[in-house]
């Protein structure tokens, strides 16, 4: 059977089909995150903070509404495959269990959220390095063009995150972790504000 025939859509079809599955796991995160904030709001001496913590849940936000601005790029794909669909949603799957790592369904093997975070950070700081991994897929798939629009820093800034998640995954260095989300959260907004500073 021919592929037009068992699959007659057009990329314009598809892309918003694609874009709304991709909405339902990225929204399932911001509500995980915003949920998770509420309940220290709601509830602020139940579990002792972690601003290092504080500081990822805010870079993971950013994170998410940034990957679904940035997500707009697979409009320009014109050639859809279903390997390519999966790897996508793969990708915000992977952004949603990162979330999921942040805020536990339960704190009681915990003495708060430092001792969470830094029991889970193998996890948190393994999927995190994947996610940067799979951005570079994620450009490619958008074409050269779009990859080569980023320059030779985006060459660096990947493999540079990603080595910082590894060190975070081995030590328990308060510094360094402190460290690693400021300089994350700075370069978040600076990255954003560089490439994607206007709507249009």
């Amino acid at each position: 059977m021919a592929a037009d025939a068992a699959f007659p859509a057009t990329a314009e079809e598809i892309f918003p089909h694609i874009r709304i599955v991709i909405g339902m796991v990225i929204g399932l995160g911001v509500t995980r995150l915003l949920t998770g904030v509420a309940r220290i709001i709601q509830h602020p001496g139940k579990d002792a903070l972690y601003g290092v913590h504080l500081a990822w849940v805010a870079s993971l936000l950013l994170t998410l509404v940034h990957f679904w601005w940035w997500e707009f790029g697979l409009f320009g794909i014109e050639d859809w495959t279903f390997g390519a669909y999966l790897f996508v949603i793969g990708y915000a799957i992977a952004l949603f269990l990162i979330c999921a790592l942040l805020f536990p369904d339960s704190m009681a093997d915990y003495s708060g959220y430092e001792d969470f975070f830094l029991a889970r950070r193998a996890w948190f700081f393994g999927l995190l390095a994947t996610t940067y991994a799979m951005d570079v897929v994620d450009t490619l798939i958008k074409g050269e063009a779009h990859f080569a629009r980023f320059g030779t820093e985006y060459l660096i800034r990947t493999p540079l995150l990603i080595a910082l998640c590894l060190i975070a995954i081995w030590t328990r260095d308060r510094r360094f972790h402190f460290a690693f989300v400021a300089f994350t959260l700075i370069y978040q907004i600076s990255w954003i504000a560089r490439l994607f500073g206007r709507i249009v």
